[in-house]
């Protein structure tokens, strides 16, 4: 089965080929197809099926979509479902690098104890438009005080997971994969798509 991804990210695309090994995925832009789907709702399970319904309705084929972001408990959640657009104008034009929202989560979080924070991941496999799964995952850590590593993308630096010792971007592909709230994610909705019928 050939699954359409509702995300035009190449690292979240490489990311979810790596989850996905073996299944065909194919981006909007494969179809020809220009996908921005403005995410307005107020939590990660809202925007990932709404994602998911509006590629399905351009390609009418199975579709994986996923929302995703960090949640940091003395931020009250934040950047939470805000996670891609951290800091950035309410314009949508302009969006900070990674880098900068990394330094200004830093900055908003000098001097706080309570360092406790998870990144969740809703992931929604849509297969016709009334027939779909939405999973969401959790992964649970400490954020640093300075970003570690070079592997990842987005809040990996500066995202530290006890049990490991390790940043998020100092782990390899495969052990992310493994504890990740997308990888996660990833195993429950393979466990579905292994018990559909041919």
């Amino acid at each position: 089965m050939t699954l359409y991804i509702a995300t035009n990210n190449a690292h979240k695309v490489k990311e979810l080929a790596e989850l996905f090994p073996g299944i065909p995925l194919r981006t909007p832009a494969d179809a020809g197809i220009e996908f921005d789907h403005d995410e307005t709702e107020d939590s990660f399970l809202g925007n990932s099926l709404g994602k998911a319904r509006a590629l399905f309705g351009l390609v009418k084929a199975p579709v994986l979509a996923d929302d995703s972001g960090l949640c940091v408990d003395a931020l009250g959640g934040a950047p939470g479902v805000r996670s891609a657009r951290y800091g950035s104008p309410d314009d949508g034009r302009t969006v900070l690098s990674a880098r900068d929202k990394n330094e200004l989560l830093l900055r908003e979080m000098e001097g706080r104890r309570d360092r406790t924070c998870r990144f969740v991941c809703a992931m929604t496999l849509m297969l016709s438009e009334h027939r779909f799964v939405t999973v969401q995952e959790t992964c649970e850590g400490r954020l640093l005080e300075s970003s570690r590593g070079a592997e990842g993308f987005g809040y990996d630096p500066v995202f530290f997971l006890p049990g490991e010792g390790l940043s998020m971007a100092e782990l390899s592909l495969e052990r992310k994969n493994r504890l990740s709230h997308r990888g996660r994610a990833a195993a429950r909705i393979l466990a579905v798509l292994a018990s559909l019928p041919d």
